[in-house]
């Protein structure tokens, strides 16, 4: 089922309703989000997850988690000895799921949850060891701009790992995409009651970046060593960064 308008915004407003109508998509598709992330991944997202806190590095750090969701990334980053987690959501209906999900690891002081935006961080320059995010980066109205705040919030020689959906090689497309294309959203619609939002998914990615284009905007954004590695069938990537040592 599609939906009867494209997901595409444009004018001087274009950004500003792309974040609206983000926010709103998530706030109503919070009661199946995490059981529809296990099906349409197979389970596959949890290692995803796991991975991209371990290529962080954030043993005896403080760490931001944009986009936390339900705080699956910030428990993860906590069992691998991350020192404090500040995540962040602009949907404060995801932030309510987070705070059920991560009190059992919250009562000292390991996890503290608040409600920011990826484009405008409300924390100082070089606060945070690392930063990560997980399926975050297609929904930016603004993606170079929030590649410079995570710039200013990390610490010199901190940092970022960030784990999307990106565009699947160019061999492996006609066998992806009806997946990805077709079966994803009826999927999703059927689990949540919600067509209009999993057909959104991969309409995200007809303006985002292929996986080199988006090292390269990490570099002009000012980060070193910025690589990423393809899993889930190549559907899937996780980019990582560094901000150079002073």
């Amino acid at each position: 089922m599609k939906p009867k308008q494209p997901h595409t915004w444009s004018g001087p407003d274009a950004q500003a309703a792309k974040a609206a109508y983000v926010r709103s998509m998530f706030a109503r598709i919070v009661p199946r989000y995490d059981l529809i992330n296990r099906l349409m991944t197979m389970g596959l997202d949890r290692g995803w997850r796991r991975l991209t806190a371990e290529l962080a590095q954030p043993r005896d750090g403080v760490a931001l988690d944009l986009a936390t969701g339900t705080g699956d990334l910030a428990i993860e980053l906590v069992r691998q000895g991350c020192r404090f987690v500040a995540g962040a959501d602009f949907c404060p209906e995801m932030l309510k799921a987070a705070a059920g999900k991560t009190s059992h690891v919250s009562d000292g002081g390991k996890i503290a949850l608040l409600a920011a935006d990826a484009q405008q961080l409300p924390f100082r320059a070089d606060t945070f060891d690392c930063l990560v995010n997980g399926f975050l980066l297609r929904n930016l109205a603004d993606l170079n701009g929030a590649l410079r705040e995570f710039h200013r919030v990390l610490k010199p020689g901190g940092r970022l790992a960030c784990l999307d959906l990106t565009h699947p090689p160019l061999a492996l497309r006609p066998l992806l995409w009806p997946w990805f294309r077709l079966a994803v959203p009826i999927l999703g619609g059927l689990v949540s009651g919600d067509f209009d939002a999993y057909t959104y998914l991969p309409d995200s990615l007809q303006n985002y970046p292929d996986a080199p284009r988006l090292c390269a905007m990490m570099r002009t954004a000012g980060f070193t060593n910025a690589t990423y590695r393809r899993v889930g069938a190549g559907t899937v990537a996780i980019h990582t960064a560094a901000k150079p040592q002073l």
